[in-house]
């Protein structure tokens, strides 16, 4: 064990100081745990980035730093790859992160109001300007995007993803009890564009996404959402609501009749990640540059990755590995970081075929 370190170290000095190997071959029991056959096994790097209160997302971010959105404590942190905290931002229970490529960071949480003289709390959407502030967090200037003035009537909607694309477009994905209007229902996910490349207007919603399917295509609670990382505005989403398919691809595709979302995965193809029921909770969800899907299951204390075709690939959790409630997921340089939510901690993974 002591010269398996040794070449850890030599070999990652910035990023690995000691590492576990955890075996992901076992089937799913009681404990938790993937179906996944093979021989591939996960190595945990150590040490795990303490110090968070419930952290429910993380983000790698364009720079390249990471960012985590510390929920309990009420902030927002930046760190470097080795897990040097390089600031912090103070903002109420921060659920969500994303960051475009002007690299402003757009943050779901909440804010506290006084409506008629009583103290309200709101969820709501924050864009933080880090290059202003040459990357000063606790400095960057803070704009309120969501919600707007005529929003403070429905108190229950809440905002829980947020996605941005190759042009600097961003969706947010809301949330909430009333979803009968076929207008304005809360259950939808939200258009941003910037307006001379500076300023974010709200433009309307997705069109043709149902608020309550429990099928394909639905904004059913949606919990989280990812860019493909490609010139395109496809997205992958988490979803909690009643739905057989929480997790899905949505393709974007434009016909001589119309242009919509489309399922890029169903069950006809016979893959796993469109597999009904596949998922029981999922709350994070990633692509990596080479089109691997990662989705971090909280219900499962688990994290899946599938390729490109939704296969799936290595896969882990449960009690064996130490996972509770895992809600966030990103991946930078071919490792894994995930929010351990339910321990309070960053844990990170690498493959142990990167490494041989």
């Amino acid at each position: 064990m002591k010269l398996f370190k040794i070449f850890l170290i030599l070999i990652f000095p910035l990023l690995y100081s000691c590492a576990e190997k955890f075996n992901i071959t076992e089937p799913k029991n009681s404990g938790g745990g993937a179906n996944i056959g093979g021989d591939t096994v996960y190595i945990a790097l150590s040490p795990a980035w303490e110090g968070f209160n419930r952290p429910q997302d993380i983000y790698a971010g364009r720079e390249p730093f990471i960012y985590v959105a510390d929920t309990d404590n009420d902030r927002i942190v930046m760190l470097n790859l080795s897990g040097t905290v390089l600031g912090t931002r103070t903002v109420k229970k921060p659920i969500a992160l994303s960051q475009d490529f002007r690299l402003n960071l757009i943050v779901c949480a909440s804010f506290d109001t006084l409506i008629n003289g009583v103290a309200k709390t709101y969820s709501a959407v924050y864009k933080y300007d880090l290059v202003s502030s040459k990357h000063n967090i606790e400095t960057a200037a803070e704009v309120r995007l969501l919600p707007r003035t005529s929003d403070l009537n429905f108190p229950n909607r809440q905002y829980t993803g947020v996605v941005t694309f190759y042009d600097n477009s961003f969706y947010i994905a809301r949330t909430g009890p009333n979803n009968s209007s076929i207008f304005d229902p809360d259950n939808s996910i939200l258009i941003f564009n910037p307006i001379n490349n500076k300023k974010d207007s709200l433009i309307g919603r997705v069109a043709n996404i149902d608020p309550l399917s429990s099928g394909l295509v639905s904004a059913n609670q949606i919990s989280s959402m990812s860019s493909i990382g490609k010139r395109n505005i496809d997205f992958l989403a988490t979803l909690t609501g009643n739905n057989n398919f929480k997790a899905q691809w949505y393709n974007y595709q434009v016909s001589a009749i119309d242009e919509k979302y489309v399922s890029r995965y169903t069950p006809d193809d016979g893959v796993e990640f469109a597999k009904p029921n596949k998922f029981l909770r999922p709350e994070g969800s990633w692509v990596d540059n080479f089109g691997n899907i990662y989705i971090a299951d909280a219900g499962k204390d688990s994290v899946y990755k599938f390729n490109q075709f939704g296969e799936e690939l290595e896969s882990f959790g449960g009690r064996k590995y130490n996972l509770k409630e895992p809600y966030g997921v990103t991946v930078f340089d071919r490792v894994l970081y995930v929010t351990d939510t339910g321990n309070n901690r960053i844990v990170r993974f690498i493959l142990s075929t990167e490494v041989q």
